[in-house]
């Protein structure tokens, strides 16, 4: 089992059809968490509960809502922003992490898998996804030429 950093393949074609809007007030997102038992990659397609850490504190199966949506473009590269996502008062353990789309055009439909390079713990406390710099560097989604 390995969970894999990438964009998903499905979300690539998502694309092509018109069917992710990351504008402000478009499609909701989610991010779900799993264990190290997970298998997450390009291939993944959607989101799904095996292997995903259990209910704790403010965690729930499904993972959170993703908020604070952004995007731009600068120097021919389009990138989208999410505010941290925290979980309250959660004793678990996660690998990685599932970004998907619940709009009801592409229900669940997989965007981005998130590798944590390690098992990642918070013991009766928080547990915070940071996302990386809102740049043509850094942000957590790029697409370029």
């Amino acid at each position: 089992m390995a969970i894999t950093q990438a964009i998903a393949n499905a979300f690539k074609k998502q694309l092509l059809e018109g069917d992710a809007n990351f504008a402000s007030g478009g499609d909701k997102f989610k991010l779900a968490l799993y264990t190290s038992s997970a298998t997450l990659n390009s291939a993944t397609t959607a989101y799904a509960a095996t292997n995903e850490v259990g209910d704790s504190g403010a965690y729930s199966a499904g993972g959170g809502d993703l908020t604070g949506q952004n995007t731009s473009v600068a120097s021919g590269v389009a990138i989208v922003d999410f505010a941290d996502l925290s979980f309250t008062g959660v004793t678990l353990t996660a690998r990685g992490a599932l970004i998907y789309n619940t709009s009801s055009a592409v229900t669940n439909a997989a965007v981005a898998v998130l590798d944590f390079g390690g098992d990642k713990t918070a013991t009766s406390g928080t547990f915070t996804v940071q996302f990386p710099a809102f740049t043509t560097a850094a942000a957590i989604l790029r697409i370029s030429g």
